[in-house]
């Protein structure tokens, strides 16, 4: 992944039966099974984006919280390694949402898609924003960093989501 600026976006914000979708894209310097475990290892997940605990197998269901300070129950629905995981947050909820992340082996880089969708369209911009601030602590990480301070990160980014937003909705 390359350095970004504020005004870099690397996704994609839309609207999909009537709910918001995040879409985020992305190539990494790394193979991946290293990818994987740095999107479903509790240790390394926490690193760039989110502690977790609890049944981390598909069915199970576990507890988190973000780095952007959203906490709650989610499910892992689809984790089929190296290669694609499906996660739902807050399941049975009206807020319920899904994360879906897919892996691509790409040389000796790997391709990344995730995919959050379901959430209200008034925080299309917010979820945009919070993507990428999580997609490029994710591209720190993986480049042995530290991730960058995902608030001031989300803020910079917020006005070019909110934006996009106002065009889409």
């Amino acid at each position: 992944m390359t350095n970004n600026t504020a005004t870099d976006i690397q996704g994609s914000i839309h609207v999909r039966d009537g709910v918001g979708v995040v879409h985020m894209a992305g190539t990494y310097d790394t193979d991946i099974d290293d990818l994987w475990s740095a999107l479903t290892e509790p240790d390394r997940l926490a690193r760039w984006a989110a502690t977790v605990a609890g049944d981390l197998r598909a069915g199970g269901s576990f507890t988190t919280e973000f780095t952007s300070g959203w906490e709650g129950p989610g499910r892992i629905d689809v984790c089929d390694a190296p290669h694609r995981l499906l996660v739902t947050l807050n399941p049975g909820e009206d807020d319920e949402t899904t994360i879906e992340a897919v892996l691509t082996a790409d040389g000796d880089a790997t391709h990344l898609v995730v995919e959050e969708r379901g959430f209200p369209l008034d925080e299309l911009a917010a979820h945009g924003a919070g993507w990428q601030a999580h997609v490029e602590d994710l591209a720190a990480v993986i480049a042995g960093k530290d991730r960058g301070d995902w608030h001031q990160r989300w803020t910079e980014l917020a006005p070019s989501y909110r934006e996009k937003a106002t065009q889409i909705i």
